[in-house]
């Protein structure tokens, strides 16, 4: 075979975790598979190796030993409400209700069963403001962190039975899907380690390649409107190859995209101090007991920002200033206890596994961590006095925009909020204290910490930035992870033979299934089930 030309049953461009789980259920029925990735080979496994590791399950055995009362009925009231889905969407509500009703025995069992251990303990999120969210927990963490999914579901591909059936492709860009409507013929693209063009033969490819958040030029360009200009910095906490690169692809084949500018974003990125592509952010866990402030220093309200809640409404209520990004005033009292950044990256206990150390974590407070990120990331400022804290915001943003009666004034209010005693008035307060009922939340939540209390200083001030994350938009399917056409004249649209999309690429599945909002743990899920869903379709099997 010509270094530069390839032959297979099947090509799958990325191998992310989409990618890795079609490879599996295709070599499980005895396919040839060719899967090509951007990355390094050190890198296999994209964004979910890097992830945290929550997945959104349904009434599951870990529920109901924590006394979790759940059902695939409740789950698909939760997720409707919250999604607000436009009412002439299709395929996206029809995803959702496949994702509750698969989730548990194709994804929980299926993964119990290759030997993953979800932690104990559930988390609870996305519970919902105006609209209902999550009414009981269902964000389990995977005990290992993405980096023990991917490395398990890796080392079983690697591993497999049909092991020889198997073809890796490293520092490969695909550009273009050779064929048309009427068919797939195969790939085509770049080798980046010889700059040569290669081709790929295959009737059959599968776009797993992520969504286009990689990208904060194409970010800008899908901006949801109504939130008006984007913001002047947004980070970037996706993939650095999350680039659209497939979405474009399918398109010249009149494969259908849609609802780009629905964006699962985050409120809380900081720049990351050894960043590993441009723009590169850290997703924070944002403190519940700290204020969230504007960039002159003034708490945002009227509705004050609680993490855990709804993330759109932080970004969209970030994005209602002037300047769109934040503050978070806290002190160590309450970094210590709340303090987190998302992903396998700074949970080295839990991505280790190293039980002792991630409960001293939990009940004494991760020193470490909030030493690390205070000395190495500038936007994470520690000072005794509110006096030197706010000279330190004005000098790190190069102008006068905070002002110090602002955040006294602020301060002040929330804690003779807490020294008035109940019944609370200020919604933050009572949030903490909803938070506090579920016991997953109790012992990383302070009890009512005052801001201002001096023994619990220094005084810390966070500058926080919009930070991109994932698409909830992408390439149209239908349930069976078929790439859909654009629709006819009269609103019909086919199947286009051998092209299937999965994971963010498709929008975690047909180009929407999270609506406008995700319930949490569903983008790892979602990769998951539309996986396998296009690896059973493939070889004319499905999921039930």
């Amino acid at each position: 075979m010509n270094k530069n030309n390839y032959r297979s049953d099947v090509i799958i461009v990325g191998g992310g975790l989409a990618g890795i789980v079609t490879a599996l259920e295709l070599l499980d029925a005895g396919k040839s598979v060719l899967l090509v990735d951007r990355d390094r080979e050190s890198e296999f496994g994209g964004l979910a190796k890097w992830a945290f590791g929550g997945m959104f399950f349904v009434d599951t055995p870990h529920q109901r030993k924590n006394g979790i009362r759940d059902s695939v009925d409740l789950a698909q009231k939760d997720w409707f409400s919250y999604a607000a889905f436009d009412e002439a969407e299709f395929w996206g509500k029809k995803w959702a209700e496949q994702y509750v009703h698969f989730c548990t025995p194709h994804a929980y069992d299926w993964l119990r069963g290759y030997g993953l251990k979800f932690f104990r303990v559930l988390h609870w999120v996305e519970r919902g403001l105006e609209a209902d969210g999550n009414s009981v927990p269902r964000f389990h963490m995977v005990w290992g962190t993405g980096w023990e999914l991917v490395r398990i579901l890796s080392g079983h591909l690697l591993e497999h039975r049909n092991r020889h059936l198997l073809e890796l492709l490293f520092e490969h860009r695909v550009t273009e899907v050779l064929g048309g409507r009427e068919g797939v013929q195969g790939v085509r693209g770049t080798n980046e380690q010889t700059g040569e063009s290669f081709e790929a033969s295959a009737e059959v490819v599968v776009a797993a390649t992520g969504g286009i958040n990689g990208s904060i030029e194409k970010v800008r360009e899908n901006w949801y409107k109504p939130w008006g200009e984007p913001p002047e910095v947004i980070l970037n906490g996706s993939h650095g190859y999350a680039l659209g690169d497939l979405h474009e692809a399918v398109q010249q084949l009149d494969g259908n995209v849609v609802n780009l500018d629905k964006q699962w974003n985050y409120a809380a990125g900081i720049p990351h101090y050894s960043p590993r592509h441009p723009d590169h952010g850290l997703s924070l866990v944002p403190c519940k007991s700290a204020l969230w402030l504007n960039f002159e220093g003034k708490r945002m309200g009227p509705r004050p920002l609680v993490t855990a809640y709804d993330t759109r409404f932080l970004v969209e209520r970030i994005c209602q200033e002037p300047k769109k990004y934040s503050w978070q005033l806290l002190n160590r009292k309450i970094a210590l206890k709340e303090f987190a950044i998302s992903g396998s990256e700074h949970n080295e206990a839990m991505r280790d596994k190293k039980l002792i150390a991630f409960l001293k974590n939990v009940l004494f407070g991760n020193r470490a961590l909030v030493d690390k990120i205070l000395q190495n990331c500038p936007d994470m400022i520690a000072a005794d006095t509110l006096e030197e804290l706010v000279k330190k915001m004005n000098a790190l943003t190069g102008d006068k925009a905070v002002r110090l009666e602002n955040v006294r004034q602020a301060m002040q209010q929330y804690d003779a909020g807490i020294e008035q005693g109940p019944p609370y008035a200020d919604e933050q307060h009572r949030r903490i204290l909803h938070a506090r009922q579920w016991r997953g939340d109790r012992v990383r939540t302070c009890n009512l910490q005052k801001i201002g209390d001096p023994k619990a200083g220094p005084f810390i001030a966070i500058r926080e930035f919009v930070l991109s994350r994932k698409s909830l938009g992408g390439i149209q399917t239908d349930l069976e992870s078929r790439v859909l056409t654009h629709p006819d004249a009269a609103g019909q649209q086919q199947a286009i033979p051998g092209l299937y999309a999965v994971g963010e690429a498709a929008g975690f599945g047909g180009g929407g299934m999270h609506g406008y909002r995700s319930l949490e743990g569903t983008f790892l899920g979602g990769c998951v089930i539309t996986a396998r869903t296009a690896g059973r379709s493939i070889v004319g099997r499905k999921l039930e």
